[in-house]
């Protein structure tokens, strides 16, 4: 199962955000990898990077591995800035095609 960022992921939406996220970490519940589908997020702040890092910390209690799918290259470029692209469980591809934009 699969939970999908909204469209819209700043300081103003971070806490309903991370609320669905849990939501969505429980409902996968047995699933070794949880996925993020951050497809639909248009506009975002340096919050998305913290939401997606709390959404790490949630799943390594669980013993389980974020895997986050479609991310924008606003998003990549953001955890590139701060460092933690490798935490938020962006795909190594994406991380590549956004530094050659």
């Amino acid at each position: 199962m699969t939970t999908a960022l909204p469209a819209q992921l700043t300081l103003r939406d971070a806490q309903s955000a991370l609320e669905g996220l849990s939501a969505g970490l429980a409902a996968s519940a047995g699933e070794a990898v949880w996925q993020i589908d951050a497809g639909a997020l248009t506009q975002l702040d340096t919050s998305a990077i913290a939401v997606l890092l709390e959404c790490r910390r949630l799943a390594a209690a669980q013993k389980r591995t974020l895997e986050l799918l479609n991310p924008p290259a606003r998003l990549v470029e953001l955890a590139r800035l701060y460092g933690v692209e490798g935490l938020i469980g962006a795909p190594a591809a994406a991380s590549q095609d956004s530094g050659a934009a």
